[in-house]
């Protein structure tokens, strides 16, 4: 920024941006929960007051880049399951080649999956309503073009398919907190090989659920 005061909509608009920009790069650097207001507003060069001019919260700036990012995955994802799901295929077969280009998109994102792992945690707890509402209407569209997705690979599916991505989402978030194993438990799977199954790792452990989601549904269906 070569201004020291955003006097114009335009200057405004970059001052924003400079601040969602940066706090991206942070999180390239550290997890969300490292991601803190005054090292953010230093990084930007400026007051912490001032930053919250733009952003009412640490938390009102993370949504906005999950909002972001969520939109960029699926623009991204939406080319991989038209390649990886081959329409030939028996529905059953289609359910998992759609599930796997899912989870392993997902996981070569993993700020994207750090966002949704401290979603309803973290990021949506210290925001007014007005940020609330903002974020969820958003989010309901990308769950709407993510249900398109899964619709066209599979129309089996329905009306399902909603349903089906957004526990898909949440399975992702929950599932990305268990595939972070803290120093203590990764020492614990080291020393006791019998614990194995419970290190999970992202991409087979969201393919084997959000296959079993569509497969389900799809039954249900029938």
């Amino acid at each position: 920024m070569t201004f020291k005061r955003a006097r114009s909509a335009e200057q405004r608009e970059e001052r924003r941006r400079t601040i969602l920009d940066t706090a991206l790069k942070m999180l390239d650097e550290m997890p969300v929960a490292e991601v803190s207001l005054n090292e953010l507003s230093r990084r930007v060069g400026l007051a912490k007051s001032n930053v919250l001019r733009y952003f009412e919260s640490r938390e009102a700036v993370l949504l906005e880049l999950l909002d972001r990012a969520l939109h960029d995955w699926l623009a991204e994802v939406a080319g991989e399951v038209a390649e990886g799901v081959d329409p030939d295929r028996p529905a059953r077969e289609r359910a998992e080649a759609f599930a796997a280009v899912v989870s392993r998109s997902l996981a070569r994102r993993t700020v994207l999956c750090d966002l949704i792992g401290a979603q309803a945690g973290v990021l949506e707890h210290n925001v007014s309503t007005d940020v609330a509402v903002r974020f969820k209407r958003s989010t309901l569209g990308s769950l709407d073009t993510m249900a398109g997705l899964l619709r066209r690979a599979v129309p089996e599916i329905g009306d399902a398919a909603a349903s089906v991505c957004l526990l898909g989402m949440i399975l992702a978030g929950g599932l990305w907190t268990h595939c972070r194993p803290s120093a203590s438990a990764r020492a614990a799977y080291e020393a006791d090989p019998a614990l194995a199954a419970l290190h999970l790792d992202l991409a087979p452990a969201l393919t084997q659920g959000l296959t079993l989601l569509i497969t389900g549904a799809m039954a249900g269906n029938g």
